[in-house]
């Protein structure tokens, strides 16, 4: 395939992926693309990435596992073919049972609900810390019941469709 025809058919791999992602995201992934065109010429390709890799502290990534990664690609990777890849990643993952399984850890009972504390030490203390400002905010937006529980699958729905779920 020449060039032009492979250039062409990256630019119609899917014009719809644009409505996929908000402004905002759409940004974000341009400035992603943006640093890992490391020559700037619109397209990332093998140089591009082992240059991203070196960036990153990864200095002896394969030549197979660069050609891996490129073989995902219809054809050269433009802008629109990079956000297209990234949109069907993440179109196969279901934010909701993503969610709800974090949280099922730390239920083995299956209850449904955490005691507040507890969710309040995990989140102050484990990896991504919430201040206790941000803590706050999720109270009052999800109070506890009496007993001090969350019931987070609630939670999770209201995170994931934006409304409470009808209590059945």
């Amino acid at each position: 395939m020449s060039p032009k025809k492979a250039k062409k058919r990256a630019e119609g791999a899917s014009s719809n992926v644009f409505s996929m992602f908000e402004q905002a995201q759409i940004q974000e992934f341009k400035e992603a693309f943006t640093i890992m065109d490391q020559n700037r010429d619109g397209f990332i390709d093998k140089n591009d990435l082992r240059d991203t890799f070196a960036a990153l502290g990864r200095l002896n990534v394969k030549q197979e596992e660069i050609d891996d990664m490129l073989k995902e690609a219809p054809g050269p990777v433009n802008f629109t073919v990079f956000l297209t890849m990234f949109g069907e990643k993440l179109k196969g993952a279901d934010p909701e049972e993503t969610i709800l399984n974090a949280f099922k850890v730390f239920d083995p009972e299956g209850t449904g609900t955490l005691k507040k504390d507890y969710v309040t030490e995990m989140l102050t203390t484990q990896a991504d810390r919430f201040s206790a400002e941000e803590m706050e905010q999720m109270f009052v937006a999800f109070p506890p019941d009496v007993a001090g529980n969350l019931d987070y699958k609630n939670l999770v729905h209201i995170i994931t469709h934006g409304e409470e779920k009808d209590q059945e």
